[in-house]
């Protein structure tokens, strides 16, 4: 029998998504964020329900390799430019656009040769402190890219630290307007967050990427509250029941003990699956699209959950870990972790199909 637990995917959401980021920011291009295999909803499967897009990111010449060979004819930059020179006769051939944000990749470009010439962000390190050349550096890596004889095409580029916290944006805007102000060059700026509450950094690309796939990027406000729509459902259901007595320990550790008679379902989802280990006793989980709640410490294989009100579930009765009525987010934040962890840590072993 094959074990009940799948991944529904909703193409219909990520079309949706896409629109309200195409609304939020209706002057700026789509550059469309699919990197870690679409958030774990397939990279291919997201790049087709975003075809309209403006472009697409990704993190490796892999990915972009793929999305050429399925025939997306979009500009597809690489986020964290190229790992070693070798890849840049591939960012030519496939027409890639790169991130540059060192001076080791800029010296690549002056020794590498290229019958087209290539479209490169560069970046700017405003205060995320991560990637990016510093403030000091600017200048003179605009100037060794616009003297690169294969360098064509330069956006300038920085990544928000804090846009979707109650700091903002404005120390890391301000920095890079004041780097920027003479410069005519096109912008990308804004992720989700910025996307969705800083209309000024949008510029000519914004790049969306949480929320395309139905999470909200902004912890205090709901994914439905913006129009967003889960792409993702993580469901399964209970092939166990259990009636322990009060005080009887549930599961490793017995970390959680009844609080009285209760009647327990186990359900075919563990942390091998990429539900997280670390969800505590009470993380909100949906029984026959009822709100319950788990119990005790989550196995490789299996968590528990409460159906203390619910006398009607059974086994084979559908659950639902996250998903269409129970926003990721929110499971996240019980578990002490972000909606992208979770999306992201979706199992191979789990089987996937559109809904």
């Amino acid at each position: 029998m094959t074990r009940p637990i799948q991944a529904i995917i909703h193409p219909a959401a990520l079309v949706n998504n896409l629109l309200v980021a195409r609304q939020a920011a209706p002057t700026a291009k789509l550059m469309s964020v699919v990197k870690a295999n679409g958030y774990g909803h397939g990279l291919l499967r997201v790049a087709r329900a975003l075809e309209e897009s403006d472009g697409f990111a990704v993190l490796s010449v892999d990915e972009a390799v793929r999305m050429r060979e399925a025939g997306f004819t979009q500009p597809i930059l690489l986020l964290e430019g190229v790992f070693h020179s070798g890849e840049l006769s591939i960012v030519s051939e496939l027409g890639l656009s790169i991130v540059v944000h060192c001076v080791e990749q800029i010296e690549m470009l002056k020794r590498a040769w290229s019958p087209v010439k290539l479209n490169v962000f560069l970046k700017l390190n405003t205060g995320m402190n991560r990637l990016g050349f510093a403030p000091e550096s600017f200048p003179s890596a605009l100037a060794a890219l616009q003297a690169c004889a294969i360098v064509g095409q330069i956006t300038l580029m920085t990544h928000f630290a804090t846009a979707d916290e109650a700091a903002g944006v404005g120390e890391q805007l301000a920095r890079f307007k004041g780097l920027t102000q003479h410069c005519t060059l096109p912008q990308s700026l804004a992720n989700s967050a910025a996307c969705l509450r800083y209309p000024e950094t949008h510029g000519d690309w914004v790049r969306p990427g949480i929320m395309l796939y139905g999470a909200s990027p902004i912890a205090t406000q709901r994914a439905a509250d913006l129009g967003l729509e889960s792409a993702m459902s993580l469901v399964s259901e209970i092939i166990s029941i259990q009636n322990v007595k009060a005080g009887a320990p549930v599961g490793y550790g017995g970390t959680y003990r009844a609080e009285r008679d209760m009647r327990i379902g186990i359900v075919a989802c563990g942390y091998a699956d990429g539900y997280p280990r670390h969800a505590e006793t009470g993380t909100p989980i949906l029984v026959m699209g009822q709100r319950t709640r788990t119990l005790g410490r989550v196995s490789m294989d299996m968590l528990a959950v409460d159906l203390g009100d619910l006398p009607d579930a059974g086994v084979a009765c559908p659950v639902t870990m996250w998903g269409v009525g129970l926003p990721v987010e929110e499971v996240a934040r019980a578990a002490g972790t972000i909606s992208y962890e979770l999306l992201c840590a979706r199992a191979e072993r789990v089987p996937v199909v559109e809904g």
